[in-house]
């Protein structure tokens, strides 16, 4: 455990940018704003009364503040706000670990506001930084279309026993997106760690270089960070294109944005805009997908993503009438890739007594491995009786759909893009679908949505 003192030695700033979600279905990315909104949350706790560089953190700190807020006057679509803690009730009569307040609400113009506020804080009580960040769900009026920033200013940590890492995922759980900066003054490297589930750390050595990283945060925060992801073909030209695309943070291991790729009016892969503050993992839903790890964008410009995706297509036509044909079941000896039987469902066949796979041609695939045939015995393959999806689409377009496993989308089957709507069968499980209207040649506007099959059961998806 490190004493106080040797906590009380960081600045940190956190950047938590939110998309805010509220319809039935959600565009294939988190949207450009039309509003970007601040919140300042700025730490008046009594050890920013502490000297650095011949002055106070609090002087030097609401000096650079003042001066960046004078930097975003005029700045199109912008609202500001402050929230203070640690400023209200001094250490010495007892830690208040509900001192937090929103002083100064969200409003246009409201740089002033905040100056004339700062003007009056000092430094004098404790850190909740947990509760300040939870506290903020309440700071920003609903806005379908903003983009949310938040900057906390603090010289030291957690200091009330709560979990800004606890709080932080909830957050993102809850829709809203954790990308901190933490910048440190003279940490240590034990100390350094406290920050690693909070974000990318910068070492601060001075009052200048304190103005330089705030003014890159800044920088980041109002401009917006786009990227083109080109589908290379065999001759490494970006002419694939309508294949369904996830973004992944590999952190949380959930999607962060869907879309269906597109070429636009121009010829182009379609421009999306992206949070650039995580590595993401690009999953490709081609057959079989494709997967690039680890894709690093740089922030406030245009980044081009290439990814190799060369597809051909292969038609398998049967030699019959019936539409009564049963799913086989494919057996391999267990651990080997050679098929023994594709053997129909409903039938019962005799194999060697040992262990087998199974790959079962149902929608989704169901995969058995290691199933045992024991002398003189029956194994019984129960396989869940199928429920059905009707997609009602009102227009032609491309998607597919997707069965969730493990907490990862697994494609299942691609959309019938000549079609505007159809029904399909499935196994029971929770399911996306994810669709974009031919005739819309931006990838922003792809929609999805989720949904659960039961077996016997019917469900209708309308967009």
């Amino acid at each position: 455990m490190f004493s106080m003192s040797k906590f009380k030695t960081a600045i940190t700033f956190l950047i938590l940018i939110s998309g805010i979600f509220s319809s039935s279905f959600t565009y294939g990315q988190k949207k450009s704003a039309q509003k970007t909104r601040i919140l300042f949350i700025y730490d008046g706790s009594n050890s920013m009364n502490g000297q650095w560089e011949g002055q106070s953190k609090h002087t030097t700190a609401k000096k650079l503040l003042n001066t960046a807020l004078d930097s975003l006057k005029g700045t199109p679509n912008l609202q500001v706000a402050l929230r203070v803690y640690g400023h209200s009730k001094s250490y010495l009569s007892g830690q208040e670990c509900n001192d937090t307040k929103l002083e100064v609400p969200f409003k246009d113009d409201n740089f002033n506001a905040i100056k004339e506020k700062l003007k009056t804080i000092r430094p004098k009580g404790t850190t909740p930084i947990a509760l300040s960040l939870e506290r903020t769900r309440d700071d920003f009026p609903y806005c379908k279309d903003c983009r949310n920033i938040i900057i906390l200013i603090t010289d030291g940590i957690e200091e009330c026993n709560g979990d800004p890492c606890a709080v932080s995922l909830a957050l993102q759980k809850n829709g809203i997106i954790l990308k901190p900066f933490v910048i440190g003054l003279g940490l240590k490297d034990d100390f350094k760690k406290q920050f690693k589930c909070v974000g990318n750390y910068f070492d601060v050595t001075s009052p200048r270089v304190f103005g330089n990283v705030l003014d890159i945060v800044i920088s980041q925060a109002l401009n917006a960070t786009t990227a083109q992801i080109n589908l290379l073909d065999s001759y490494e030209s970006p002419t694939e294109t309508n294949v369904p695309m996830t973004l992944v943070n590999p952190i949380y291991n959930e999607v962060d944005y869907h879309y269906v790729h597109t070429i636009n009016s121009r010829g182009n892969p379609d421009t999306v805009y992206i949070d650039p503050a995580i590595k993401y993992d690009l999953h490709v839903y081609t057959v079989p997908e494709v997967v690039k790890k680890d894709i690093e964008v740089t922030p406030a410009i245009h980044n081009v993503v290439a990814v190799d995706a060369p597809q051909g297509s292969l038609t398998i036509r049967m030699n019959t009438r019936s539409a009564n044909v049963q799913p086989s079941a494919i057996v391999r000896k267990a651990g080997t890739m050679e098929t023994l039987y594709a053997q129909p469902l409903g039938t019962t066949q005799k194999y060697l007594v040992g262990k087998y796979d199974l790959e079962i041609l149902t929608l989704p695939r169901t995969y058995l491995n290691d199933v045992e045939v024991s002398q003189s015995t029956n194994t019984n393959i129960e396989i869940p009786k199928y429920g059905q999806v009707s997609m009602i689409r009102g227009y032609t377009g491309y998607g597919a759909i997707f069965v969730k496993r493990n907490g990862k989308l697994e494609w299942v089957l691609d959309l019938n893009e000549r079609k505007t709507s159809e029904t399909i069968k499935l196994l029971p499980g929770n399911y996306k679908v994810m669709f974009r209207a031919k005739t819309d040649l931006n990838s922003k506007n792809t929609k999805w949505k989720d949904f659960t099959i039961k077996s016997g059961a019917s469900v209708s998806i309308r967009f």
